[in-house]
Order: structure tokens, then sequence, then C-alpha cells
């Protein structure tokens, strides 16, 4: 694999990618079912393009997501209403699915970043 493409889409363990990308499957899914179902019985090749991309991209966008949130937030821990905590986290689980596009390539270049320097060490 081209050190580029594994220090960058390889730069998140396993397991946190596919944890991510399973997330990004049922955003994806919530998506095309509304879309599907919504009066239309089917969906635009490009609205299947952009679920496709956002899907792929989600977890690099959750990972700058996570990684900002943890800067900001720290090892604090909040008490609220479990109701409450997840509707915020599917509200934000959402946002980063649709604005992955945007978001991702921050992360990938962190991680590019990241992995250069440590191999340089």
């Amino acid at each position: 694999m081209h050190p580029i493409i594994q220090k960058t889409f390889g730069g998140l363990s396993a397991q946190y990618y596919a944890r991510q990308f399973i997330f990004g499957l049922i955003v994806s899914a919530f998506i095309y079912y509304m879309s599907t179902h919504g009066g239309k019985n089917e969906i635009q090749n490009g609205t299947l393009v952009f679920i496709l991309i956002n899907t792929l991209l989600y977890p690099y966008a959750r990972f700058v997501y996570e990684s900002v949130m943890n800067f900001f937030l720290g090892e604090n821990v909040f008490l609220v209403n479990a109701i409450l905590m997840l509707i915020v986290k599917f509200i934000t689980m959402t946002i980063c699915w649709a604005f992955s596009v945007f978001i991702a390539p921050v992360g990938l270049v962190y991680l590019y970043y990241h992995h250069s320097k440590t191999e340089i060490q």
C-alpha cells in the first residue's frame, strides 16, 4: 500500500474505524429510507454517491469531532439525563455524517502528519 494512503486512510485503528463505520451505516440507512419513502420510490444517483462518500468518510470526521471535544472538555464527566444524551449524540452523529466531506480531510491531514512524525522518531 502506498505510504500516503497507509498513513491517512489506514491511520485509525481497525476497531475504531469499524465501530464508527457501523454508526455511519445506520445514519445512511436512515437517510436512504427517508429518501425512498417520501413520495418517490427511487433515489437519484447523485444522492446515492453522496451517501456512499459520507459513509466512508464518517469515521474520520467523527475522529476530528471527538478530538476537538476531548481537547475542550478533557477528562471531565457530565451527569445528564440518558435520553437527552442519546438525542444529542444522534444529532452530533448526523451532523458529522452530513458534513464528513468537509470535516474528514482535516482528520486525514492530521493522521498523515501524526504517523509521519512518529515514523521519524
